[in-house]
């Protein structure tokens, strides 16, 4: 009997601080598989209504239609039949059956896009985040300029009217320049 195929899955996962690029660089993978003519599916989570309820924006305007979700068990309706590629933005935004849900996707031959904020405005792995960084077959940490001095920023600055936040504030806040901004570890600043 012949060997059956089967096209091998995998997980990529791309973080790093708000600003430094990461909903730009889901949206120019996804773009490379259309133009490959591959089956994809986009998601997001729908509490992230910053800039379109129904298409992934980076902040400098690039957009792709994406599926708005509530949760990985919402998302798995729509994966029949099974797409080559699944790609999910503000991952940080969704519950643990998604760490579970991109494995299986990736066991079944899909290739798993995920993006998001690998560290809260506290400075703090965010949510599931660290679990899918040490199951993912590819990583990429990108980082911004931090506006104080010119460093890579790799952390989120939170603002409440011009100072940093408080570290009992709530972790999620979704929100964009008026709430945030990209800080290097040195200038990022955290009040008790």
């Amino acid at each position: 009997m012949p060997p059956v195929f089967h096209r091998p899955g995998w997980i990529e996962v791309i973080v790093g601080p708000m600003f430094s690029g990461k909903s730009e660089e889901l949206i120019r993978r996804v773009k490379r598989a259309l133009i490959a003519r591959q089956k994809v599916l986009v998601f997001k989570p729908r509490l992230d209504d910053r800039y379109h309820l129904e298409a992934v924006v980076s902040h400098d305007g690039e957009r792709i239609e994406a599926i708005p979700v509530g949760s990985a068990e919402e998302m798995e309706a729509h994966l029949s039949p099974l797409p080559e590629v699944v790609a999910v933005d503000e991952v940080q935004f969704l519950d643990r059956g998604l760490v579970g849900l991109a494995e299986a996707l990736a066991g079944r031959g899909v290739r798993v896009i995920l993006a998001g904020l690998d560290l809260d405005f506290r400075g703090e792995p965010f949510g599931i985040m660290p679990e899918l960084l040490a199951r993912a077959e590819f990583v990429e940490k990108l980082t911004a300029i931090c506006p104080r001095c010119g460093a890579p920023a790799t952390r989120t600055q939170r603002l409440v009217d011009g100072k940093p936040a408080r570290y009992s504030d709530p972790v999620i806040l979704v929100g964009a320049k008026e709430h945030y901004e990209p800080r290097c570890r040195g200038c990022h600043r955290v009040l008790p």
